[in-house]
């Protein structure tokens, strides 16, 4: 008894008059979308100018689609080019048929034009492009679902894929979703990119090379379950062999360039950050515009104010000292330039009178008297004495 399991679409083509909606190319379109407004966003998080991931799509998409299928038709060449296919099948893209790897690679070329034409390094975009690439396959295994193509083995699990169509040699009966299982695990990719980005703030490649690694360890389990007709090596699906060693080259690389290059990259789009820098400077002249009157204030009183403010001793005077030394001024006559000696040395003329200088002249002709009694050097001494009294009466 059947409890359970995914239905097939009946058709994967829609038509809307007489012109035909495929699910594959539905779902291929939808992931392109979502993947370039995803890097959009992240490069100009990151420092870009807007715009500049749609510049770089425009050569990055066609090179993946041609990659991608390019790969497909070279690893199932039997597909087209056996006996009894027809080889113009080969440019059918719309029937199925996209190899991953093809379109890493060579959209990897066209998005390394794209970047030269714009003057930017390829890693950072890379960097900003991982989360949505993810996405983008995510959506786009939908095709398959559509197609009814690329499923796994036979199983009788309740979310088992019903396929109903016996074209192209199909057995219809209930096998693994591995559009499902890829869908979820790309989903799950994305989200580890997105946090380890965020958490480890990863540059120059490595959240590409994260995205990779992560993608592969899926894709291989995935790809062994899967039943359709494809080429093998040593008991290995050639996708296995692929996922192994691009694996291996994306975690070579993680490390090495964790070692060679920490860190993230400051400036990922020269012209970006010359626009920023300029709108940058007017917001700080700006904000500075509101701090003018003190900037200004204390440019000036460094430099202009000084001379007006400065005293004699070539100190500014403080508004406290200005304001005291104001009313002082209008009372203070010619004396007030005099210094401080010559105001005590007049203060001392008016302090002594008459009779001070009369007792000096007694004192003096006592000393002398007392030289002629006690001989000439005593007389000398009074002489001395005398002098440096008369000379200190003259000064005071």
């Amino acid at each position: 008894m059947e409890l359970a399991y995914i239905p097939s679409p009946s058709s994967g083509v829609l038509y809307l008059g007489p012109v035909p909606l495929r699910g594959y190319a539905f779902s291929i379109l939808a992931g392109l979308f979502l993947a370039l407004w995803i890097v959009d966003r992240r490069w100009v998080a990151r420092g870009g100018q807007k715009g500049t991931a749609w510049d770089i799509a425009f050569w990055a998409v066609p090179f993946g689609l041609v990659g991608g299928r390019l790969y497909h038709v070279i690893t199932d060449y039997q597909l087209y080019f056996g006996e009894g296919r027809n080889w113009v099948d080969a440019f059918k893209i719309w029937e199925g048929g996209l190899g991953i790897w093809g379109a890493i690679a060579l959209g990897a070329v066209g998005a390394w034009i794209g970047c030269r034409r714009r003057g930017i390094a390829l890693p950072p975009y890379a960097d900003a492009l991982a989360p949505g690439l993810a996405l983008a396959q995510a959506i786009g295994r939908w095709g398959n679902w559509f197609n009814q193509e690329l499923y796994g083995r036979e199983t009788d699990l309740p979310w088992a894929l019903h396929i109903t169509s016996t074209e192209g040699g199909r057995v219809p009966g209930y096998y693994h979703p591995t559009f499902l299982y890829e869908f979820l695990w790309c989903v799950g990719v994305a989200l580890l990119v997105i946090w380890a980005d965020r958490r480890f703030k990863l540059g120059h490649g490595r959240a590409f090379a994260l995205y990779v690694a992560a993608y592969c360890a899926g894709r291989f389990w995935i790809e062994y379950l899967r039943v359709d007709e494809a080429r093998e090596i040593l008991g290995l699906r050639l996708n296995n062999w692929t996922a192994m060693i691009v694996f291996v080259l994306a975690v070579v690389y993680f490390v090495m360039s964790a070692k060679l290059r920490p860190g993230r990259e400051t400036v990922v789009e020269p012209g970006a950050a010359a626009t920023g820098g300029a709108t940058g400077g007017a917001t700080d002249g700006s904000a500075g515009g509101d701090d003018a009157p003190d900037a200004a204030g204390s440019g000036s009183g460094s430099g202009a104010t000084e001379p007006e403010a400065a005293g004699k001793d070539g100190k500014a005077d403080s508004p406290e000292a200005k304001e005291e030394a104001g009313p002082k001024k209008p009372d203070a006559g010619p004396k007030a330039d005099a210094s401080p000696k010559e105001k005590d040395g007049a203060a001392d003329k008016d302090a002594a009178g008459p009779g001070d200088a009369k007792a000096e002249d007694a004192e003096a002709e006592t000393a002398r008297a007392d030289s002629e009694d006690t001989g000439p050097g005593a007389a000398d001494s009074a002489d001395a004495r005398s002098k440096d009294e008369a000379g200190s009466a003259k000064k005071s």
